[in-house]
């Protein structure tokens, strides 16, 4: 039984990878039917990714959580009529394909908005749907550099840093496409009329450098890697490594926060370095004499902003981390009990959960052609020609 706010919306997910596929278990944990449409035979790629939870891949297990798979081939003018049949009983499409794709294929914006005048359709592509680079390839970190954000995640005159997480496919790509889905979902609600959100990941990214810009456009002054406040200029926002090589963070910024820290670690006359960029390596020297677990104990409820930069064992068994259920345990048909990603937004009056496990390609096929009108004869033909698909267990 689904519960969330989003209970009772509809989604059809086209999408491949991380960016609308994180979008839509999103979704899914709210509480929308979110239905994963996929190539007969081969699915989305991230089922082949490694490593795997017994015969599926670990990223698809995590990703694709609480929604269903409908194998559809729309290469077929008949996958085409099906598509447009369950476009006209859901309320927004997802997609991912590069520019024009689609509306070749039938099942553009133009198309679909007269089945369903009320559909939101959300595009979520590298460069946007126009402009000279619109048509072009690209994957995460291409986007990222062209943002400007590679630039500044780099010490001082070192090379820029390839950021360990995804950047512009999960905070440019699946997030803002969430924020315009659910805002032309609510005006399609007061007005019966739908909307086409166009995200660029690149567009994204390069907005998530506001403050950054905001300098850039007072001053002219291009910011660059460890030369900005925010990015190792300052003894009161760093990174320092520990007598035992591991690091602990610092972002002691307001007033009241390093004279806190100050006064812990036994200095309080380094008051006055609080934002003295020359000050950074005594500070480095300071906490390189002790281990980071000792800094802990002994920062412990000081009030000085300061934490570990836990690796990814550590943050899975972060109290905090545990408390907030951010690791979970789902069942697993063959595995057992899996370890997964808790639902990151918690609503008190409706709260998301993690409903089902990741589909099988096809696993909801014979359920959407029915739901869409279709016999049980014209299913099986459809079946028969390869137009679409379900997994061996349910032939």
């Amino acid at each position: 039984m689904a519960t969330g706010p989003l209970q009772g919306v509809r989604v059809l997910e086209l999408t491949r990878l991380l960016p609308g596929g994180f979008a839509g278990s999103l979704l899914a944990d709210l509480g929308a039917e979110v239905i994963k449409v996929e190539r007969p035979g081969a699915g989305d790629p991230l089922r082949r990714m490694r490593p795997r939870v017994g015969e599926e891949s670990a990223a698809s297990w995590v990703v694709d959580r609480g929604k269903r798979s409908l194998a559809l081939d729309l290469k077929d003018g008949r996958g085409v009529e099906a598509l447009k049949r369950l476009a006209g009983r859901s309320d927004a499409l997802v997609e991912s394909f590069r520019p024009g794709v689609l509306a070749r294929l039938g099942v553009g914006y133009e198309a679909l908005r007269e089945v369903n005048p009320r559909l939101v359709y959300v595009s979520i592509t590298g460069y946007g749907q126009d402009g000279p680079l619109a048509g072009e390839a690209g994957h995460d970190l291409n986007y990222a550099g062209r943002a400007g954000i590679l630039s500044v995640t780099s010490p001082a005159d070192g090379p820029p840093v390839i950021p360990g997480v995804q950047i512009a496919d999960l905070g440019a790509g699946a997030l803002l496409s969430l924020v315009g889905l659910l805002a032309a979902l609510l005006r399609a609600r007061e007005t019966g009329v739908g909307d086409y959100v166009d995200v660029s990941m690149t567009d994204g990214a390069f907005a998530w450098l506001s403050i950054h810009l905001g300098d850039y456009f007072a001053t002219e002054g291009v910011p660059s890697g460890g030369r900005m406040p925010l990015n190792g200029l300052y003894p009161c926002y760093n990174v320092y490594e520990c007598a035992d090589g591991a690091y602990l963070t610092v972002a002691a910024l307001e007033d009241r926060f390093w004279v806190a820290l100050c006064a812990a670690v036994g200095r309080p006359e380094l008051e006055h370095t609080h934002f003295e960029a020359g000050a950074v390596e005594l500070w480095r020297e300071l906490f390189r004499g002790r281990a980071r677990d000792e800094w802990l104990a002994l920062l412990s409820g000081h009030d000085a902003c300061v934490g570990p930069v836990n690796d990814l064992a550590e943050a899975a068994s972060d109290p905090q981390l545990a408390h907030r259920r951010m690791v979970v345990e789902q069942e697993h048909a063959t595995a057992g009990a899996f370890r997964q990603v808790g639902v990151p937004i918690k609503l008190r009056e409706s709260p998301g959960s993690i409903r089902t496990p990741a589909p099988a390609l096809g696993e909801g096929t014979r359920h959407y052609l029915a739901d869409a009108g279709y016999g049980r004869d014209e299913i099986e033909d459809l079946l028969r020609a390869g137009v679409v698909s379900e997994p061996a267990a349910q032939a």
